[in-house]
């Protein structure tokens, strides 16, 4: 039977419960909540787009007429020259999250709420403050300069974060660096941007079609595509990445007034640079746009990119840090924090484990897991976020490695993978019987006495006589 007082200490660290994993995998999946969160929430994604789908290809009424809507043609190409961009950025960003990977549907579902449910919000949002504002934009009250600078940043930066919150709430625990709340920040902004740039690409194609002044309706539908697809791609996911930081920040320290202030200071540098970026974009002149471009936008994205990777390192050094206080008090391996602080070598112990059948691939996985999360088990005692409800953790996972060892590959050093050979065995060859061979069936009889052939060991009888000495 549980014991309460320490089912309650668990809540209070949110330290997941141990599962039976003796249960069968459709049990596990039907009585897990994430199985049914991601379930609702794509229901809810579903809505989203159809809702965004129907307001996009409606006609809208103004005072001079109708605004016909963005035609389905006109999006499905859209979607196909925003995919590339937001391919990039989510292999970037599933990249840098390595050591402690997030589950494959918080990855889903912090993607498919920055496509679907943040831009839901932003275009409602967005238009509405517009209106309000009485600013005339060509029936589009959504496009003017002042809701583009004073609001979206706003609103947009809002609604892609919030899906940052709704996971420190319902999963904290697994939220333990900077670089897992940057990743999941910048999923949301790409899906966002990727929503976004379907909706700004649909509407160029449809006017560039319709309008004989443009010129070159591929070239410039191409150059809207270089544009926001490829030089300004990083817009999003940088300014989104700033209130991840916050959060991190937030989630990794015991005082209560950095838990409260740092949140909202992410939130308002993510803001402001959206502000200064649509205020450039939308006031500044072409030669002033290029000057900002290269004076502040591609510094600033080379020292958010070095900050990124400077984070992924420091995760090798509390890796080996933390794990080398359990092998120091003799629960882990000494090799441990050595082997499982080497990004290098973690991946050769996949790659080994992934030619040598499912159960070692799939055990060198679980152990790898493990390991890092009890590393940052260890890091959030030592910083005072967890209680001894965290040494209860330890003992699990510490008792799961255990029990991985014989099957997983802990310690990748000096194996190689295990390969099929690919170059055929050449047939035997068997030097041909030579005379007088075998006696028996199958076989030659022997030769008669003193009849040996040349090159065969000669034949000497027996004397029938010979024996021991007879006393």
């Amino acid at each position: 039977m549980t014991d309460p007082v320490a089912a309650l200490a668990r809540r209070r660290n949110d330290l997941p419960e141990p599962r039976d994993e003796s249960l069968p995998l459709p049990r596990r999946l039907l009585t897990s909540w994430w199985t049914w969160a991601v379930v609702a929430l794509t229901v809810v994604f579903a809505i989203a787009l159809a809702a965004q789908w129907q307001l996009l290809t409606a006609d809208v009424p103004v005072t001079d007429g109708v605004i016909p809507g963005i035609n389905p043609a006109a999006i499905r190409q859209g979607f196909w020259l925003a995919l590339p961009t937001l391919a990039f950025w989510t292999v970037v960003f599933i990249w840098a999250d390595r050591y402690r990977p997030q589950r494959l549907v918080v990855w889903y579902l912090t993607l498919g709420w920055g496509a679907a449910v943040a831009t839901f919000i932003s275009i409602h949002v967005n238009t509405w403050a517009g209106q309000q504002l009485a600013v005339a934009g060509n029936g589009d009250p959504a496009t003017s300069a002042r809701a583009a600078i004073f609001v979206a940043p706003f609103v947009e930066e809002a609604a892609k974060a919030s899906v940052l919150f709704l996971i420190a709430i319902v999963a904290r625990y697994r939220l333990v660096s900077k670089v897992s709340l940057i990743v999941l920040a910048g999923l949301s902004a790409a899906g966002f941007a990727f929503t976004e740039n379907i909706i700004y690409y649909a509407r160029a194609i449809v006017y560039s079609s319709e309008n004989i002044g443009v010129g070159d309706a591929d070239a410039a539908v191409s150059q809207l595509v270089w544009l926001r697809g490829v030089w300004t791609c990083f817009g999003h996911p940088l300014f989104t990445m700033m209130t991840g930081i916050g959060v991190a920040v937030a989630l990794r320290t015991r005082s209560k007034v950095v838990r409260v202030l740092s949140p909202l200071v992410g939130y308002g540098a993510a803001a402001l640079l959206h502000m200064v970026f649509n205020s450039q974009a939308s006031l500044n002149n072409e030669q002033g746009q290029v000057l900002i471009y290269w004076l502040v936008a591609v510094p600033l994205v080379l020292t958010a990119a070095t900050y990124v990777v400077r984070q992924v390192l420091k995760q090798a050094r509390v890796l080996a840090t933390r794990l080398g206080d359990y092998s120091q008090l003799g629960w882990l391996p000494e090799s441990d924090p050595f082997v499982f602080a080497r990004q290098r070598l973690r991946w050769w112990a996949v790659m080994v484990a992934a030619t040598r059948g499912w159960r070692v691939f799939s055990a060198t996985v679980r152990l790898q897991r493990i390991l890092t999360e009890l590393a940052y088990l260890r890091d959030g005692q030592v910083r005072g976020i967890l209680d001894e409800a965290a040494t209860v953790r330890a003992r699990e996972l510490v008792e799961q490695a255990r029990g991985l060892r014989g099957v997983a590959i802990d310690d990748p050093r000096g194996l190689k993978l295990s390969l099929p050979r690919l170059r055929r065995t050449g047939p035997v060859s068997y030097a041909p019987p030579s005379y007088p061979g075998p006696a028996g069936l199958g076989g030659n009889w022997p030769a008669p006495v003193g009849q040996a052939p040349i090159g065969s060991p000669g034949y000497s009888a027996v004397d029938p006589t010979w024996g021991p000495p007879k006393g």
